[in-house]
Parts: C-alpha cells; structure tokens; sequence
C-alpha cells in the first residue's frame, strides 16, 4: 500500500497549487475571459461564418477564414469535431474543413488569454499566428492530395440572421477587461479603470441587446464555466503534483533544449494525450518548470488540442482512415517544425 503521509504531502501540495492559482489568475483572467467566450458563442452568428467554407468560395478567402473563425466561434477542443463534421458533410471542402479543425481549438479566445497570461506573451502569441499560418499549410496539403479528383459537393449555405453589430463593441470592451490589468500595475488606478469599463459594459450590453439575447450570454457563458473550470482546476491539482513527483532532471533530459528531437517527442506526447479545455496549460506550465525548453512547449501547444485518442478516432469516421493518418502526420510535423524554429529563433 502507498504512504499514507506521501499521499497526504500530495494532496497539500496539489491544494497549494490550486490556492495559488485561485489567487493569482481568476479574478483578473479567467471570469472575464468566461464572459468573452460566452458572448462570442452566443451573439456572433456561426452561419454567417460557416458559409464561406465551401467549394465555390475561392480559396483566398475559405482558407483565411477557417483559419481564423476557431477565435470567433469560441470553440474548443470538444466542440470543434461537431462543427468539422457538420461543415465537412454540407460542402465543405477537405482543405478549408482540416485548416478549421487544427486552428480553432488553438486559437480559441480562451486558450489564447490562459496562454499568455500563465506561459508569456511570447508563447500565446506565438500558439495563436503559428497555428493559423500552419492551418492553412495543412488545409493546402490535404486539398492537394484528395481533392484532385473529388466530387463536386454542394456549398453551404447561410442560414438565420446576421447578428447587429453590437456585437462587435462588447468583444471589444470585454477585451479591454482583459488587457488593461497587463497595462497598468498600480492597483488604485486599476481598480478605478477596470471598475468604469465594467460599468460601461453592463450599461451599454442591457441598452444594445434584447432580454433573450443577454439570456443565452450568461447560459453560455454558465455553460462554459461548468465544462471547463472543474477539469481546469483538477489539471491544475495535478501538475502541481507532478512538480513535486518528476525529476526535474529527466524532463530536461527528454524535453529540455531546443533541439528537433525535443520538440517531436513534445508533439507525439501531446497527440496521444487527452488535454480537456485550458488544461494543457497548467501542465506545459508545470513542465516548463521542471526544465522542458520553450520550443517543445510551443510544440505541445499546438499537438495536444488538435489531437488525442478519442480525437483521432472521431475524425477517421468522418473522413476515412487515409485521410485521418495523413491529418495526424502533418500535426505532429508541423508543430514539430514550429517548435524546433521558435526554441532557436525566439527565446
């Protein structure tokens, strides 16, 4: 039987590492990047978005735009394999329907802030324009292996009602919720300017949207909340666990550095893992200080939410298992490449 007393330092030092993170990120980072996420998914129309997926639209626009719709859908890793399917079964075409798959998760509004705030600037920047210039390298990549002869699909049509432009205002007010606390570190001045900016949100949210309307924001943004904060928390209880039980010796070893090598292996180990929303954060994070280098980090970031386990067999019963083992192989590629260029060039 395992030591009682071991288990017990155990549970203190995940519950320590909790606390901390309590402490330190919600206030200021996850509640208002909750409320982002949830009035991006509720008031931003999909349709509007999705539509530009098909065959007839050129690709100049369907690529740039599956690219970049992951950060203004607000999916994640769960939620993106529904969407793939739906686009992929109405029309889309292979090329703008993988670009979507590997981006969105990536740059997901929520996984951006986590990022930057937790693991630095340089790498949340980085997860998001790597993520979206490799997409559309991927998209490419398949289109030009499948595509040549495919049969011609129907596009997809827009359904519903744009929604108002309002909506555009408050994803820009709820952003600067975000940002000012990295602006200003004087607490009094922060405090006042956080509080005006809140105020102001409130006031011009009831004035711009309908009673419906600010009622699925809280229940997504509820929704979100309960899916993701629970599993988040538990990732975090449990890489401050791993801290204290891994030798920090022998993830220098197998992940330190900026070497090639390093940054594969940080791929494949994400590929074949299972990272809930955000939760990969706390763990690249904990990683990163046990020695694991800035490149095989940037490496993991961009494998882990593209692919798992469950995630792969989902995709193979969407697409066939040729096209699903050629997806795998360029993830687990291209975020190597990525990895290796960011840990020489730009740490």
């Amino acid at each position: 039987m395992p030591d009682q007393s071991l288990i017990y330092h155990l549970a203190i030092v995940g519950l320590g590492s909790v606390q901390e993170y309590l402490a330190l990120h919600v206030l200021l980072c996850l509640v208002p990047a909750f409320f982002l996420a949830g009035a991006i998914a509720s008031l931003f129309s999909k349709e509007s978005v999705l539509r530009f997926f098909g065959n007839e639209t050129p690709k100049y626009i369907s690529y740039p735009v599956a690219a970049v719709s992951g950060c203004l859908l607000a999916v994640c890793s769960c939620t993106v394999l529904p969407l793939f399917a739906g686009i992929y079964r109405r029309g889309a075409g292979i090329g703008p329907a993988t670009t979507f798959l590997f981006s969105a998760p990536a740059i997901n509004i929520l996984a951006i802030v986590y990022t930057a705030k937790i693991l630095g600037y340089d790498l949340g920047v980085a997860r998001a324009v790597i993520a979206i210039i490799l997409s559309i390298a991927i998209g490419l990549t398949m289109a030009a292996v499948f595509e040549r002869h495919r049969e011609k699909k129907e596009g997809i049509k827009n359904f519903g009602e744009e929604r108002h432009a309002h909506s555009a205002y408050l994803f820009l007010l709820l952003l600067a919720i975000l940002i000012v606390p990295e602006i200003l570190t004087e607490w009094i001045l922060l405090l006042a300017v956080e509080t005006v900016l809140v105020i102001i949100t409130v006031f011009l949210s009831f004035n711009w949207f309908r009673k419906e309307e600010l009622k699925d924001w809280m229940a997504e943004t509820w929704f979100l909340v309960k899916q993701i904060a629970p599993l988040l928390l538990l990732g975090v209880f449990f890489a401050g666990i791993m801290v204290e039980l891994l030798p920090a010796e022998y993830v220098a070893a197998v992940v330190g550095g900026a070497s090639f090598g390093a940054s594969f292996i940080a791929s494949v180990a994400a590929a074949l893992m299972y990272f809930s929303t955000l939760t990969e954060v706390p763990i690249i994070s904990a990683l990163t200080e046990l020695g694991m280098g800035r490149g095989p980090a940037l490496a993991m970031l961009l494998a882990g939410p593209a692919l798992s386990l469950p995630n792969m067999i989902v995709i193979s019963r969407i697409m066939g298992a040729k096209k699903t083992s050629l997806y795998i192989a360029l993830i687990v590629a291209v975020a190597s490449i990525a990895g290796f260029i960011f840990g020489l060039y730009f740490v």
